[in-house]
Parts: structure tokens; sequence; C-alpha cells
């Protein structure tokens, strides 16, 4: 079982829109016993709290259920859980090799860092631009499926 983690500062725009959208890819391609997706906040401000609007709104008009999802903080044993953990801005990057205390296995890596116009996915939380996170989120879900399927 190949296991994915998203991350974003608080655990309630972006990292669960990724969680979501790259679940529901995985379960469109027939993945779902091969492939764990969850997600997590570097910080501990919106721990407990359920998705933010903007993204329940984007999922929901997708057919996806997160009325259960609750955010939760990335912890130090988070690092040996998971295969691959993917952050959304170089930030993110920063605090959770701090968090982790490095990264040894090279685990960590930006969403969008295999496109080709490789970028940070801008935080709707200040932007308010639901719609570009979503496109951005969908173009990084994509190409981090489509190249575990190839890695086998």
């Amino acid at each position: 079982m190949i296991k994915v983690l998203f991350v974003c500062l608080g655990n309630i725009c972006r990292s669960p829109m990724a969680e979501y959208v790259f679940r529901d890819m995985v379960e469109k391609r027939g993945l779902s016993d091969r492939i764990y997706t969850a997600s997590a906040a570097t910080s501990g401000e919106e721990v407990g709290n359920g998705v933010h609007a903007g993204t329940r709104k984007i999922l929901s008009d997708l057919g996806i259920d997160s009325s259960k999802k609750r955010a939760v903080r990335l912890i130090r044993e988070d690092y040996e859980r998971y295969d691959y953990i993917i952050g959304m801005e170089m930030r993110n990057l920063a605090s959770m090799e701090r968090i982790f205390g490095g990264d040894k296995n090279k685990k960590i890596m930006r969403l969008l860092e295999m496109s080709p116009n490789p970028r940070d996915i801008a935080d709707p939380w200040y932007t308010g631009d639901f719609d570009k996170t979503y496109k951005d989120i969908y173009e990084g879900c994509s190409l981090l499926l489509d190249y575990l399927c190839r890695k086998g």
C-alpha cells in the first residue's frame, strides 16, 4: 500500500482539497486497495475544525463529501507512516523538515513539483480564489497519480 499525505498550513483548505480530489482520482482508476490518502497541517491553529466552506463547496460540486474531515496536525511519526509527503508551498516543506528533523529518505515534495511550471499553490484562505486553487491541485494530483502508476 502506497501512503500519501498532503500538507498545508491549516488543513482546512488546500490539503483536504488535495486529499479528497486525489482519493476520488484513485477510486475512479480502481486503485483504492493500493493507494491510501490523508492530509494534515503544519500548524495547530485549525486542529479539530472542519473543511473551509470554499473547499467544501468545490468538493461538493464534484460530488465529494468532506463533512467528516477535521483538521489534524502533522507529527514527527508521520514521516515513517507515509511514503510521499506532499506540501502545497515551499513554506510547508520547510515546516515539514523542521517537524521531521530533515528529509533523509527524500519523501517530501511540493504538489506541483512535477508540473512543466513548478510552483506553489496559493492559499485560498488569503486569495479567496478557490477555483484557481482547485485547478492547481487537480493538475498536481493528476501528475502525482500518473507518476505513482508509472512507478508501479
